[in-house]
């Protein structure tokens, strides 16, 4: 009877990792200006942020999304944009989120309150940042 218990155990642990393969994660930091006269509006729509634009986030294989915001030294607010990407193709996930009615509309309701950094590449809204240091 021991043997037959710990054959199941040792089969038990085997198969948990069975086709479990460990995805690879990809961080993303991203800046972005907002304007001070905006703050108000702009976090209380982002503490009730629509359930189509959270259901699309998910889709596109977005897991732990934060924004942050912070005054700098040069007193304007800047938005500090965290998430991380589980999917395997970065720029078809952000095609389908950009080809979405709700987050365009979502996009459309916050944009005017953001500024966008000069110095960020083509194309890009939020200017993604480099990624110098991270620990698990």
């Amino acid at each position: 009877m021991k043997k037959l218990i710990l054959i199941i155990m040792l089969v038990v642990i085997g198969l948990g990792g069975f086709g479990c393969a460990q995805q690879e994660i990809q961080r993303y930091g991203m800046v972005l200006g907002l304007k001070e006269d905006k703050i108000p509006e702009y976090t209380k729509i982002h503490a009730a942020v629509w359930p189509g634009v959270l259901k699309m986030i998910e889709h596109c294989n977005i897991k732990n999304y934060s924004i942050y915001l912070h005054q700098l030294d040069d007193g304007k607010h800047y938005l500090f944009a965290y998430f991380e990407y589980t999917g395997d193709d970065f720029k078809a996930d952000m095609e389908k989120m950009a080809a979405d009615p709700t987050t365009q509309k979502w996009w459309d309701l916050c944009e005017p309150m953001q500024i966008p950094i000069k110095n960020r590449r083509q194309g890009q809204w939020w200017a993604n940042m480099e990624e110098v240091f991270h620990t698990d």
